[in-house]
């Protein structure tokens, strides 16, 4: 078996390390292979007989092999046990059957439970492989997914970036030389590079946003409980949420109605959405306020100016299209205040059921101090203000009007492999809050938001804007992604073979 290789019955960890490998920026290119086919694509052509998957799965299998030495997507593969469940929908699909994913290959992030493969979430150390499916796994194979792999994840999901000694580092492939972003960088990565055509992710503060800002993709944070994230009943203190990342707004739309839906213990259950239909919808004339300035960091962070020409020509877009936009300042107070305790909180109660503490990030082992200290008292404060919240930012919808609000989902673009190596825990939480000071107050509100590429920098990097909106309106704020998506056909840009 090669080194890029795992399957449930042996469960290994994919352990690349590029960083040792030739240089990517220095290495000989290589004619790329055909573009796989999306997600919404590779189910028609699996329904239409033009392909079977065990061909997409080996093609999948065979782009991770491939991509690993250089990109280091995936920790966790499940070859033999994917083929064969390939082999499977091919029969199924031979007898007339037809599911929204039937033999449609799939990755998800190493946070989320696969039975058969260990859930490191991104820390270095044994762990014992998974005995049952997570609620969302466990769907997404109802509607007949074949899941070829767990994506990377920086260290319990902390960061705006994707390193770690268990596993190196994750690379962006619009140029190697720099992050993907994080926590979602490895499922990011991959579709990006179009080794698979999706992939589930998890946002506990932009951590699919972020990474689908940086790496050209549409990335949706669902309203709070519209993907279980069971067995965690109200992971992160709720600020965690299970979402798609892919190149298409149909793509995403699609592997979030076949992942939706709650688990019978869901803390959180919000009335379903037909997202696919949403995709197909003409959103209307919208009422949209772009806002510049973001909550209070203490960084004095606001928008990179090469960020900042890209989304302002977003909002030319959008009023081209026919919608009202106008600049305007959401009412954010001191959210962070709130979001702190929560956070901490969260990553200590993750950290604690590590095995081998010692194994953990010096600045992992800093926040489960922090969160242990404001845990209880300070943690419940923080989530009985979440209702005054929703008020005070609510009223930028319900008194002024707006229906949406588009922000940057990044105030810089991708930073540089290893700028954040060696930090310490403050000068990390410094750094990144100035880099990403945009995407996580809509956390604390357990609130729906996309992320949408708006261009790119002089030197090719991805940056994006976000669609945020108010509770539960993720079909408007789907219907206009692929509103955008038609005019500038984002798609049709791959990053460099």
């Amino acid at each position: 078996m090669s080194s890029a290789e795992s399957t449930e019955q042996t469960g290994p960890a994919v352990r690349s390390h590029p960083q040792h490998a030739e240089h990517p920026e220095h290495s000989q290119r290589t004619p790329p292979p055909a573009p796989m086919p999306g997600l919404a694509e590779s189910a028609r052509l699996l329904a239409d007989s033009t392909t079977t998957s065990t061909a997409l799965v080996a093609d999948a299998l065979a782009r991770i092999e491939a991509a690993q030495p250089t990109l280091n997507a995936f920790r966790h593969l499940r070859a033999e046990a994917a083929l064969a469940e390939a082999a499977e929908a091919d029969r199924r699909l031979a007898a007339g059957e037809r599911l929204p994913l039937l033999g449609v290959p799939v990755a998800v992030k190493d946070d989320t439970d696969v039975a058969g493969l260990p859930t490191h979430f991104g820390c270095d150390g044994e762990r014992p492989p998974a005995t049952t499916d997570s609620e969302a796994v466990r769907r997404l194979r109802a509607a007949g997914a074949v899941i070829v792999g767990k994506t990377n994840s920086c260290e319990l999901g902390q960061w705006p970036f994707t390193e770690g000694p268990a596993f190196g580092a994750t690379r962006n492939p619009w140029n190697p030389a720099h992050t993907p972003g994080g926590s979602s960088g490895g499922s990011a990565s991959a579709v990006a590079a179009g080794l698979v055509p999706a992939a589930l992710g998890s946002d506990g503060a932009g951590s699919v946003r972020i990474p689908a800002a940086w790496t050209h993709l549409v990335g949706i944070k669902p309203q709070r409980g519209r993907v279980s994230v069971h067995p965690h009943h109200d992971a992160f203190q709720g600020l965690t949420v299970n979402g798609p990342l892919a190149r298409t707004v149909a793509d995403a739309a699609l592997l979030l109605d076949a992942a939706a839906g709650p688990h019978p213990e869901d803390l959180h259950r919000p009335p379903a959405v037909r997202a696919f239909d949403a995709a197909r919808r003409d959103p209307g004339r919208l009422r949209i306020a772009l806002a510049w300035r973001p909550p209070l960091t203490l960084t004095g962070a606001g928008p990179d100016p090469e960020v900042r020409r890209a989304v302002a020509a977003l909002a030319e877009t959008l009023a081209r299209l026919g919608h009202h936009v106008e600049e305007a300042r959401p009412r954010y107070g001191l959210i962070g205040l709130t979001f702190v305790p929560r956070a901490t909180a969260g990553i200590a109660e993750f950290a604690a059921r590590h095995p081998e503490p010692a194994l953990l990030d010096p600045r992992t082992r800093s926040a489960l101090r922090t969160g242990t200290r404001l845990g209880g008292r300070v943690v419940r404060a923080a989530r009985a203000r979440e209702v005054r919240q929703h008020r005070r930012i609510g009223a930028l919808f319900d008194a002024s009007g707006y229906d949406v609000l588009l922000t940057p989902t990044t105030a810089a673009p991708p930073p540089r492999i290893g700028t954040f190596d060696h930090l310490s825990a403050w000068r990390t939480d410094v750094t990144m809050a100035a880099a990403c000071p945009y995407a996580w107050p809509w956390n604390v509100l357990g609130w729906p938001g996309i992320n949408v590429p708006a261009g790119f920098t002089r030197s090719g990097l991805p940056v994006g804007a976000q669609l945020l909106g108010p509770s539960r309106s993720e079909e408007r704020l789907i219907a206009l992604a692929a509103q955008l998506e038609d005019d500038l056909r984002w798609y049709d840009h791959r990053p460099p073979a």
